[in-house]
């Protein structure tokens, strides 16, 4: 696999996280241990079903019990820490605090074995981090005292999907079929903590149930294996920058929604972020020839 097609692949899933914070507000009342068990339930009998269909399933004994537990802990940390924090805290706001990783993990990289910080990857990260500011400030209903332990919970998002994505790059011998087993492991812990710590409190409608089912599916599913194909393999500098198409087009999803509202800084900030990403693009572009 190239090294193009591979950041390609990575891609879908900043396309499938852009229905994170819809499904996850249509998935209420459901607690965010209960959900991530039900969602990374759906996502691990997908890897299993994928895992089997590859002849995969031998390669997942070979994998060191290391790396298992720092997949968990990257799966089971980010999700349970942003279905707290949109149950803390505006959608909109919350949603695209937990969007800074595109920037972290864009200034980490550049510590990476064979990996070197462009000019580019960084104006264009920064323009990308203005973008989502943008959108942040021109958010439903702006900042307030009251939802900031869901705003800090939306930055420990943002750290831990960053340090995850990145750290990945150092265990590219694993297979993504370990992610089927990350799945799993995410969804036993989150059972156990769930019954220690949350009253059990099921999706009570179809349209519960429906965005529960699509988030195990999609953001909390496929999207994983594709993004741990993307980070392995791919320019993880332009994939990072790329990224902030994620808060882009989750907010757009939500003003279409009728949870946000539109305003003329979400058309500014997709000025500053699809130009970020096209300086990035051409930073890699430049690297590689």
């Amino acid at each position: 696999m190239t090294r193009a097609a591979a950041t390609a692949i990575g891609f879908i899933a900043v396309l499938l996280w852009a229905l994170l914070a819809l499904f996850t507000v249509g998935s209420a009342p459901t607690p965010p241990l209960l959900l991530n068990t039900i969602c990374f339930t759906i996502g691990g009998v997908l890897g299993l079903i994928w895992t089997a269909s590859t002849g995969g399933i031998g390669q997942l004994r070979r994998v060191p019990l290391g790396i298992y537990a720092f997949g968990t802990l990257g799966l089971f940390g980010y999700h349970a820490l942003y279905f707290s924090a949109l149950r803390l805290a505006p959608a909109a706001e919350a949603g695209l605090i937990a969007y800074l990783w595109p920037l972290l993990i864009v200034l980490l990289s550049g510590l990476l074995p064979g990996e070197r910080l462009q000019r580019g990857h960084l104006v264009g990260a920064l323009l990308g981090f203005a973008g989502a500011g943008l959108i942040i400030s021109g958010g439903t209903t702006g900042f307030q005292a009251q939802y900031l332990p869901g705003y800090l919970l939306a930055m420990l998002c943002a750290l831990t999907w960053s340090s995850y994505s990145v750290l990945s790059r150092r265990f590219g011998s694993a297979p993504t079929a370990s992610v089927t087993v990350f799945c799993i492991a995410s969804a036993l812990l989150s059972a156990l903590l769930h019954l220690a710590l949350e009253d059990t409190v099921w999706p009570d409608s179809k349209l519960s149930w429906a965005s529960t089912i699509a988030l195990g599916l999609g953001p909390v599913g496929l999207a994983f294996f594709v993004w741990d194909i993307g980070v392995k393999r791919g320019d993880i500098q332009l994939l990072g920058t790329s990224s902030y198409a994620a808060p882009l087009l989750s907010t757009i999803v939500l003003v279409v929604a009728g949870i946000a509202a539109p305003s003329w800084s979400l058309a500014l900030a997709s000025v500053l972020i699809t130009g970020g990403a096209a300086l990035a693009a051409r930073a890699s572009f430049k690297a590689v020839s």
